[in-house]
């Protein structure tokens, strides 16, 4: 190995490992169920639990560079079970920006990208509702706003219940 290229894996590895030590407060990880509850658009308006049945379950890690942000990212397959036929509809890559906001709350802006085509963004705020010494269960209230493959803009609110650790 020239001793120029030694020197530049070096200088990745010392950067690597200041970037790890000093900028990451924490490094969580959750899961959870999410139910949308009602879903409308300019054509319609449907309801889970009435009109079908559907559900996601978000996986993520989040990364706090403090007590106050930090950058979540995100995995979702959605299933749906529409007259007795259930399946996979949808896996959904849902990075986005963190922030506390006071008393257990926090505020996630997500960017949303579909394997079905859709794409959009997703506002979610969600609460710590019992912290135990090894993980947390919270409650959330994502507000997913989804566009394109030919849909008209649609706008879902939906209910959400998790742990973290």
């Amino acid at each position: 190995m020239p001793l120029k290229n030694l020197q530049c894996f070096l200088m990745l590895l010392l950067s690597a490992s200041s970037f790890s030590q000093n900028s990451f407060h924490k490094i969580s990880a959750y899961v959870g169920i999410m139910h949308p509850i009602v879903t409308i658009n300019k054509d319609e308006t449907t309801l889970n639990f009435r009109d079908y049945y559907a559900v996601g379950v978000p996986v993520g890690v989040n990364l706090w560079k403090n007590e106050k942000i930090g950058f979540s990212f995100e995995v979702v397959p959605n299933i749906k079970d529409d007259q007795g036929s259930s399946k996979v509809t949808n896996l959904l890559f849902h990075p986005g920006i963190l922030a506390t906001l006071g008393k257990g709350y926090t505020f996630a802006g997500r960017a949303a990208f579909e394997s079905s085509g859709r794409y959009g963004f997703t506002p979610v705020l969600s609460k710590i509702v019992l912290k135990g010494p090894n993980c947390s269960y919270f409650l959330a209230l994502p507000l997913p706003v989804r566009f394109g493959n030919g849909h008209p803009a649609s706008f879902t609110a939906g209910f959400q219940v998790g742990i973290s650790f």
